[in-house]
């Protein structure tokens, strides 16, 4: 493995960014988003296997963030800012491995930027992240962000906030940043989210218009998307702008039943909640499916976001429309997308 470079030397002077967790769905955008800046001159992912997908202007580092794994502070000197995006969805069964790399994995990564000097923290909260909120209206950042405590993904990101909180007070020379995106969707994600949140169970050449009969129109069901290109260059500026705090990202319009109909060529079927969840829970005890009931819950509950403050201070805008990134995300699962990262293969 390569040296890493420090910021204003090598072949291509510029800023020097790490990358933690920079094979998954958004981690392969941020690469990319910053590869392609002109103000980037090297980046170094960090991830737990090293990927085959190798663009130019990327070291690779294989690295275990959790407690008892490598140690960061040497990795992360010299960088200009850190973007912390690793993250585990399983197993869903076992929340104490989540927490240990979600949530203490996180902790390092904080501690690790601060340790070593780096002056800027990009941190991937989520939509998760925000208690229950409006589905007829957007919040903006100021909106609390207590999670819903039953589901592990929604906990964790909550918990992280409480972090940050703490660690902006006791290190105000680094500049925190918390990027709190809606769901991402891109093609090459296809096969990995089929993975995580559907099983492999899940024929995906069978999603598509025509062959889904009803979608439910479930109390709730009202949600926001994005492209996770769309996401990544909202991270690129964020790194290079000097920005702080939380900034949230979605992407016109919101998706309720009767637009996901449109989508499907389906009828809008009203019905409660409670039969789904019980169908879905029943599903998740025999590990039919690795989506928890729990985060079922949660995504009824979200708040639709305002992305105002990204527009302003980012001068960010979004490429695709949320029904866009969806239909690129189902065309995906017919054809098996995929990328030559681990976490993205097909």
């Amino acid at each position: 493995m390569t040296s890493t470079l420090p910021a204003g030397s090598g072949p291509a002077a510029g800023l020097r960014v790490v990358v933690v967790g920079a094979t998954g769905n958004v981690g392969t955008s941020v690469v990319r988003a910053l590869v392609d800046h002109p103000a980037v001159g090297s980046v170094l992912g960090l991830a737990r296997r090293l990927p085959e997908w190798r663009p130019d202007g990327t070291e690779w580092r294989a690295v275990n963030i959790e407690p008892g794994g490598a140690d960061l502070v040497p990795l992360f000197e010299g960088a200009a800012a850190v973007v912390h995006l690793a993250w585990k969805f399983q197993p869903t069964h076992d929340p104490a491995e989540t927490w240990r790399t979600n949530v203490l994995g996180g902790i390092r990564v904080f501690e690790g930027a601060a340790a070593a000097g780096v002056p800027a923290l990009v941190h991937a909260s989520s939509v998760g992240a925000y208690s229950p909120g409006p589905k007829d209206r957007a919040v903006d950042e100021s909106w609390p962000t207590h999670g819903w405590p039953q589901a592990a993904y929604t906990r964790e990101k909550s918990y992280l906030e409480r972090v940050l909180d703490a660690y902006e007070g006791a290190h105000p020379d680094i500049r925190v940043v918390r990027m709190r995106p809606a769901f991402l969707f891109k093609r090459e994600a296809a096969s990995e989210q089929r993975r995580i949140f559907a099983g492999r169970l899940l024929p995906g050449r069978l999603i598509r218009p025509g062959l889904i009969p009803v979608v439910p129109d479930l109390p709730g069901l009202r949600l926001q998307a994005l492209h996770t290109d769309d996401a990544a260059a909202a991270y690129a500026a964020a790194v290079t702008r000097p920005v702080r705090g939380a900034f949230n990202l979605a992407a016109e319009p919101p998706l309720d039943a009767e637009r996901l109909a449109a989508v499907f060529e389906a009828r809008v079927v009203r019905m409660p909640a409670a039969p789904v969840r019980a169908a879905l829970s029943a599903a998740w005890r025999l590990r039919a499916v690795p989506a928890s009931p729990d985060l079922f819950d949660a995504v009824l509950r979200l708040p639709l976001l305002d992305s105002s403050r990204a527009r302003a201070e980012l001068g960010w805008k979004p490429r695709y429309t949320a029904l866009e990134a969806v239909q690129e995300f189902l065309a995906g699962l017919r054809e098996g997308a995929g990328m030559a990262t681990a976490p993205l293969a097909s």
